[in-house]
C-alpha cells in the first residue's frame, strides 16, 4: 500500500493536471515534448529520447515533479520557458503504441500536431549528430509511425538523435535495443545538453513568433 503522504501528493497532482489541461492558453504558448523510448529499458539507444527528456526536465527545474497520468498512460512534468508552458511526456506504453499516449495528451492539453515535439533515436545519423525538422515520414521508426497514425498528421516537429547504423544489417535490432558502449556514454552528457539547447531555442523562438511556425530547415550542429 502506498503511504498516505504519497496518495495525497498524487491526488494534488491529479487535480493540478486537470486545471492545467482545462486552462486555455494562446496559440504558441503551450508545447508538448515527447521522449520516445521503451519503458523499463533506460540507457538503451532506442530510449535515447527518454534520456533527452530527463535532461530537459532538469534544465526546466522540474526533474522532481514527474507524476503518472493514467488518462494518457504516461509520466508528465510541466515547466515554464519564459511565458510558454512546456509539457514533458514519457509514454508508459511500448514504442509501437506510444502514439496513443501522445494523441490523448494532445487532446487533454488542447494542442495540434504542430505543437507536439517528438524526440527519438535515428539510425541513419552517427552518434553526436542532431537534426530538428518539421514533419515527414516515419523513416522506419515505429514510435514515430504510431504517433503519425494516432495524431492523423505528419506535421510534428522532430528532434532526431543519431545513434549510428551498424555495418551488418542483421545486427541492427541488437544495436538499437542495446545499451550505449562505455565510449559512447562518455559522449552522452554533451549530446544531451546540445539536444536540450536545440529544443529550448526552437520552442522559445516559436513562442515569440507563433504565427511564423517552425523552421522547415534541418539543423545540423558542426
Amino acid at each position: 500500500m502506498r503511504p498516505v503522504g504519497c496518495l495525497r501528493a498524487a491526488l494534488r497532482w491529479s487535480r493540478a493536471m486537470s486545471v492545467l489541461a482545462l486552462e486555455p492558453r494562446p496559440a504558441g504558448k503551450r508545447w508538448l515534448v515527447v521522449g520516445l523510448g521503451n519503458p523499463g529499458l533506460p540507457g538503451t539507444r532506442h530510449s535515447v529520447g527518454l534520456a533527452v527528456l530527463g535532461h530537459l526536465a532538469r534544465r526546466l527545474g522540474v526533474e522532481d515533479t514527474w507524476a503518472r497520468d493514467r488518462r494518457c498512460a504516461a509520466d508528465l512534468a510541466v515547466g515554464l520557458l519564459e511565458d510558454a508552458q512546456v509539457v514533458l511526456l514519457r509514454p508508459r506504453r511500448l514504442m509501437n503504441a506510444s502514439g496513443r499516449s501522445v494523441s490523448r495528451a494532445a487532446e487533454l492539453f488542447g494542442l495540434t500536431a504542430e505543437e507536439v515535439y517528438l524526440v527519438h533515436d535515428e539510425l541513419d545519423k552517427p552518434l553526436g549528430k542532431l537534426a530538428l525538422k518539421l514533419g515527414g515520414s516515419a523513416r522506419g521508426h515505429n514510435g514515430v509511425r504510431s504517433c503519425i497514425s494516432c495524431l492523423n498528421s505528419h506535421a510534428m516537429p522532430r528532434l532526431r538523435i543519431g545513434i549510428g547504423r551498424p555495418t551488418h544489417p542483421d545486427t541492427v535490432q541488437a544495436h538499437v535495443l542495446g545499451s550505449f558502449s562505455a565510449a559512447e556514454q562518455e559522449l552522452l552528457p554533451v549530446l544531451l545538453e546540445r539536444a536540450a539547447d536545440m529544443l529550448l531555442d526552437h520552442i522559445r523562438a516559436r513562442s515569440q513568433r507563433p504565427s511564423l511556425g517552425p523552421d522547415l530547415s534541418e539543423l545540423l550542429p558542426p
